[in-house]
């Protein structure tokens, strides 16, 4: 019997006590260093006794992602502002102490950046290999029960893996809940650790249904679509051009997705959302991290983050995603634009959310097939265009009328990318980094000037978890 079948996803309906039981007592841990031992076979087996209380289990990694018990988390917010001062989108003025934004991370700052990213990562991980074991040990689940939560738990582990071997580059590579197993290991290879994000989103695509049966219609559990998307992304990043192309055209070709009005881009079941993360209904703000930070709380209070003048400089005349994607505010005679893609500052308890948060949305397909084609992908340079002109034309921009040569074609793209997805899961410091612009970019900013390097591209390891695990080793550069 299919999930679908078994349980209708409403965190509010769950309750936090299955959460309880299934994800903090069961999968209890707050570094992967330093998880329990093996889980016992009561608890395991009370948790995958039926397909409905496993489901409870992966509920719970999603609940946790979102940003649950008022705690953000790096699936969220937390990527979006510190990624995005790292790059050239977002500050907060602090030109003097802020060491992300001033591109002046140090060793001993690792700790702090790892709590945003390596540890609740890490958790997620952990969690989902739980689930994983879990599951194919199960002996009351159903068989197609079993196959499509293994596969989901395994999307949620390449998408872990995507942002923390991009944030820190080689990692340990965990693939079990044995503690003896994980207690020690020593980093993984880049290339090791995509290996493991392609073969775990593969698997993802063969097993996840192409429809959203399993969350009741709504984007906001991994389908087959989600692991293809992120695969594309993936395929990018490793230079696979005709892998990129491949993938994402499934994406566009697949029908089950297209780009809406800029002001409903980020609406709950957006028709452009492949992968949301439900706006929790239990506990303050009711809405996305975003939109309660970036937003001011009313006409009279102060922005703690805003656009860059890089940033709004890039903006095309008559780019309606400048009037629709940011916003401004009068503070005691000062303005400050900010970022305005979620538009609910604190929502309402006692109502569905208005906005969920984007994980993963249409638009980047057309832009990762345009850069693939670019590079002599698919259909080349004509299908790059093409692809590059849907997203102008939404943004209310004339088609590309520039030079059709590949770099110019590129830089084209390398635009599109920056303003469609400013202030939206680090993807601007991600690309500066694989383009390989970011010290020349960067640098060419008074207060980055001198400090960013080839270290710095790197997060530093938290040094905690060096301490506890003498064969993990720091990123270069950093003592």
């Amino acid at each position: 019997m299919c999930l679908q079948n078994m349980v209708r996803l409403d965190f509010k309906q769950i309750g936090v006590e299955i959460l309880a039981l299934c994800i903090l007592a069961f999968f209890g841990c707050n570094k992967f260093v330093k998880v329990p031992e093996p889980i016992n076979s009561v608890t395991t087996g009370q948790v995958f006794s039926t397909d409905a209380t496993a489901i409870a289990a992966i509920l719970g990694i999603y609940s946790n992602m979102s940003g649950s018990e008022g705690q953000q988390s790096f699936s969220d917010y937390l990527t979006t502002f510190y990624l995005g001062e790292s790059a050239d989108e977002l500050t907060d003025g602090d030109y003097v102490y802020n060491l992300y934004l001033i591109n002046e991370l140090t060793a001993s700052f690792g700790n702090t950046l790892g709590s945003y990213f390596w540890v609740p990562a890490y958790y997620d991980i952990y969690n989902a290999n739980a689930v994983i074991s879990g599951a194919q040990a199960s002996t009351g689940m159903s068989t197609g029960g079993k196959t499509e939560l293994t596969g989901e738990a395994k999307f949620i582990r390449a998408f872990c893996y995507f942002y923390l071997t991009n944030i820190y580059g080689d990692l340990p590579l965990v693939l079990s809940v044995d503690f003896n197993q994980t207690v020690l290991l020593p980093r993984t290879s880049q290339a090791g650790i995509y290996q493991q994000i392609i073969s775990d989103l593969q698997d993802a695509q063969r097993t996840l249904p192409s429809d959203f049966s399993l969350s009741g219609g709504q984007p906001i559990r991994a389908n087959k679509w989600a692991a293809t998307s992120l695969l594309a992304r993936v395929y990018l990043y490793r230079q696979n051009w005709t892998g990129a192309d491949s993938a994402a055209s499934a994406v566009i070709n697949s029908n089950q997705f297209r780009l809406v009005s800029l002001d409903s881009v980020f609406l709950a079941n957006s028709a452009e959302a492949i992968l949301q993360l439900q706006s929790q209904t239990i506990n303050y703000p009711y809405a996305t991290w975003e939109g309660y930070n970036f937003i001011p709380y009313d006409s009279t209070s102060s922005v703690t983050v805003w656009l860059t003048s890089q940033l709004l400089s890039a903006f095309e005349d008559s780019d309606q995603r400048r009037v629709n994607w940011v916003d401004s505010t009068d503070y005691n005679g000062q303005y400050y634009d900010y970022a305005f893609k979620y538009k609910v500052q604190v929502g309402n308890a006692n109502a569905a959310p208005l906005e969920n948060y984007t994980l993963l949305r249409f638009a980047e397909q057309y832009l990762i097939r345009a850069e693939a084609d670019a590079h002599g992908g698919g259909g080349g340079i004509p299908q790059s265009i093409a692809d590059l002109n849907v997203i102008r034309m939404r943004a209310g921009l004339p088609a590309y009328s520039g030079a059709n040569d590949q770099q110019s074609i590129l830089n084209a793209i390398m635009h599109e990318n920056r303003i469609e997805f400013f202030a939206e899961l680090g993807h601007r410091w991600l690309d500066l980094r694989r383009w390989g612009l970011a010290i020349q970019t960067l640098g060419a900013i008074s207060y980055k000037a001198g400090n960013i390097d080839s270290t710095q591209l790197l997060y530093p390891i938290p040094p905690s978890e060096i301490q506890t695990d003498p064969n993990l080793t720091q990123n270069p550069g950093y003592h």
